[in-house]
């Protein structure tokens, strides 16, 4: 699936796509970790100065969407307009097999979100084993963004707590270096929120808490992703990191988009059940509008983007704010 030709109203306000380079497996030593974590290093191939966005994947039924190797449609739009992305594999990534008695199996919960706070521990050491990003990244600029369980870890580390299903205690594992955020179809609230079998399963969604969820975040939804074998509130469930946060923080809901959200995970790939290059198209260019305005205040790139949705004449979605 290639890029479409978009006449989306906010290119006027995109800076032309430059070539990109992509390196991985950088990998970097972990100790205390099953494996060393790997990560993959998207870029423009030319710049300085350039933000990040450390990017956490989903948990769906492919092999290797799930690692560093998905999420190509966000990345290398992300990558060609000016940032830096940096993406783990994470422990819960099926390419590993690790063995399922491994601690903190299936989900590795808490490892995700450690993972991101390691790479960015180790910036120095990634630009080493790049060297064409050598001196180019900029430390004081970082979002996160993560879809489906990436998105619980872009809110954990954006703020949000949870308890510990171990031992009661509670979580919090906030990276005050993350400066926004993007939550793509991210799951919503715990208790009577979730079906029998999650709560059971996977207890540690069933006690979000986020209210405590400070940092400014985009939060993306699709009003048909009803993830009925993850809650029984419908697609409204996905909207809750919103709903439940604290301002800052604005709502995306994309018209007809299910959990794939047109198909970011990857191109042409068999788990995206509402492919639509359109969608796909609208979602890069917001996301990367909001995290523009996000990480440089002042910058009208949102607004423009909010403008250019709301003037079509058959939106694709809303944006709502507080």
């Amino acid at each position: 699936m290639s890029e479409p030709t978009s006449t989306y109203a906010a290119d006027a306000f995109t800076p032309p796509p430059t070539p990109v380079l992509s390196v991985g497996p950088v990998v970097l030593p972990a100790p205390g970790r099953p494996v060393d974590l790997e990560v993959r290093v998207s870029a423009p191939v030319t710049g300085t100065g350039l933000p990040v966005i450390l990017l956490s994947h989903g948990q769906g039924h492919s092999n290797h969407l799930s690692s560093l190797n998905g999420y190509a449609p966000l990345v290398n739009y992300w990558a060609a307009h000016g940032f830096a992305v940096i993406q783990p594999t994470h422990l819960s990534s099926t390419t590993l097999s690790l063995d399922p008695a491994t601690p903190g199996a299936p989900m590795y919960w808490r490892s995700r979100a450690e993972d991101m706070t390691r790479i960015l521990d180790a910036l120095d050491a990634i630009e080493a084993a790049v060297p064409q990003l050598l001196g180019r990244l900029d430390r004081g600029r970082v979002a996160v963004a993560g879809h489906s369980m990436g998105g619980h870890t872009a809110s954990l580390l954006l703020g949000a707590r949870l308890t510990d299903p171990d031992d009661g205690t509670e979580v919090n594992l906030a990276e005050p270096r993350i400066k926004a955020g993007v939550l793509l179809a991210a799951p919503g609230r715990g208790g009577d929120a979730l079906t029998e079998r999650m709560a059971e399963d996977f207890p540690f969604l069933g006690t979000p808490d986020f209210s405590r969820m400070t940092a400014p975040a985009l939060v993306v939804a699709g009003d048909k992703d009803a993830s009925a074998h993850l809650t029984v509130n419908g697609p409204d469930w996905h909207t809750d990191p919103y709903a439940l946060a604290p301002a800052p923080k604005s709502l995306l809901t994309l018209f007809d988009a299910e959990h794939g959200l047109g198909g970011i995970s990857g191109y042409d790939v068999a788990e995206t059940t509402d492919e639509n290059p359109e969608r796909v198209s609208a979602v890069q260019r917001l996301t990367w509008a909001y995290l523009r305005s996000e990480l440089y205040p002042g910058d009208p790139a949102w607004e423009f983007a909010q403008d250019a949705l709301a003037g079509k004449a058959d939106p694709l979605g809303r944006v709502e704010s507080k």
